[in-house]
Parts: C-alpha cells; structure tokens; sequence
C-alpha cells in the first residue's frame, strides 16, 4: 500500500522554480539536467513531504488551478512574517471556517501554495 504522495508540477523553467521553492524554505534533494546544463527535473522537500517539478509546463494566470498545493506547517504566523513582502500574497494570515489558521501565495509560475497549521488541542481543565 502506497505511503506517500509526491506531486509532479510541470513548469517552464526548472532551475528558476527549484530556486524559488528554495528561497521559501523547501530543500533542493536531486536535480538532473539535459546534458547541456538545462534542469529537467529537481525534487524538492519541505519538512516529511516531497515535490517533483519537471520541464515542459506553463505557468498560470488563473485565479484558480486544477491543483494546487497545502503544506501543513507547525509556525504559520512565523513562516508568513518572513515570507510577506517577498513573495506575491493571494490571501493573507487568517483563520478559517474549518478551523486552520493559513494564508496563500502565488509561486513564481502563478500557482498557489497554501500554508495552513492547526490550531493547538485545548486539554480540559480538571
């Protein structure tokens, strides 16, 4: 049974999106190149999760996407301190109706990444 899932982002420019990826906090695991010096593949993770980006893609100027990615993180108000101003914010910091505290960017291909972290387990008072 299958334990992980790893999604395939096609994009224009491998190189340009694994350095965007690494400049918000991701780690650049493999990268392979064409012979002549040109990314056509790189995979990247963030904390236990993993992302593929491979060559031949197209960016996006949708407002919405067939997919697009949520990583769940430990610190969203302190991963948005340092991400706002340097990245394109779709929406900003905000609790939801369904009880995640999050916010949206557009990566450099026009998709979007959410970063949503649960709130803490309220242990009752005995």
């Amino acid at each position: 049974m299958a334990q992980n899932v790893r999604p395939m982002i096609h994009v224009p420019d491998v190189r340009a999106a694994a350095e965007w990826y690494a400049r918000i906090g991701f780690t650049v695991i493999g990268t392979y190149d064409d012979g002549g010096g040109d990314l056509i593949f790189a995979v990247l993770s963030f904390g236990g999760s993993q992302v593929m980006f491979d060559c031949g893609g197209q960016g996006s100027t949708q407002s919405r996407r067939e997919v697009d990615l949520y990583l769940d993180v430990d610190n969203v108000d302190e991963l948005y301190e340092r991400l706002k101003g340097g990245v394109e914010e779709v929406e900003g910091l905000h609790d939801t109706f369904y009880g995640m505290r999050e916010f949206i960017i557009r990566d450099l291909n026009g998709f979007w990444i959410t970063f949503g972290q649960r709130p803490p387990v309220a242990v009752p008072h005995q």
